[in-house]
């Protein structure tokens, strides 16, 4: 991975660096390394040793878990809002998921070693990434609850608005290719959905671009596991995102 310096980023557009207090992150800033996360890119392999933890910033990292045959589908996606790399400070040093760049941009990483320093000393930097994990676990029981119990075009609706959460603008790169394999379903099924969508004037597909054209009329087709999922975040890190 290359580091990109630019004025245009800052650690502070991720939501939990940028609640930490003058003296947490005056400790960190000097260790966060600004990074370029190329779509595709593997941050961690299952079973990997975490040297690093991430804090991306205008890119998506996806958790995937892989089966033995090679299939897998998204167990959770993180963005601005979060962290890569909880097991670190949950008393593992290994991870059962990949973890890999879902959409193309950049974040932050910082060595374990400092993390868990941090975290030790207990105070707002443990308080935050515990709250965190609560909604992070939110988010992969839902998850799973929908995709067993849900149709793929709710699902497909999920995906989009929890995406855009994420991102500035309502433009998203993405293949239906890639979202088959992050929701664990065929490509078939994928194309039907995504054609009932743009049919109803919900969003516009074309060469792997995605353009959202009515988000309320994705939310009047999606199923409840996005509010469940977005309540949680909302109730337990409204005061990250206040500060």
């Amino acid at each position: 991975m290359v580091a990109v310096m630019s004025t245009r980023h800052t650690p502070n557009q991720n939501h939990l660096l940028a609640a930490l207090p003058a003296e947490i992150f005056e400790r960190l800033s000097p260790h966060l390394e600004l990074i370029s996360m190329p779509l595709g890119e593997v941050l961690y392999e299952s079973g990997g040793q975490l040297q690093h933890v991430y804090f991306p910033t205008t890119a998506i990292v996806s958790l995937h878990y892989v089966m033995e045959n090679g299939a897998s589908s998204e167990i959770a996606g993180v963005g601005n809002e979060g962290v890569l790399g909880i097991s670190l400070f949950m008393g593992g040093n290994t991870t059962p998921s990949r973890a890999i760049v879902q959409t193309a941009g950049h974040g932050y990483q910082l060595k374990a070693r400092l993390l868990m320093e941090e975290f030790i000393r207990g105070g707002v930097m443990q308080h935050l990434l515990l709250r965190y994990t609560q909604a992070l676990i939110t988010q992969m029981s839902q998850t799973a609850v929908c995709n067993r119990h849900h149709s793929v075009e709710q699902q497909l609706c999920r995906w989009l608005l929890s995406t855009l959460d994420r991102l500035p603008s309502n433009e998203l790169t993405m293949t239906q290719e890639l979202i088959a394999s992050m929701l664990g379903v065929r490509r078939e099924g994928i194309t039907e959905a995504a054609g009932h969508l743009q049919q109803a004037g919900f969003i516009r597909y074309r060469r792997g671009h995605i353009t959202v054209l009515d988000r309320s009329g994705l939310g009047s087709r999606v199923c409840e596991c996005y509010a469940v999922v977005k309540n949680e975040y909302d109730r337990l890190l409204c005061d990250v995102r206040n500060r």
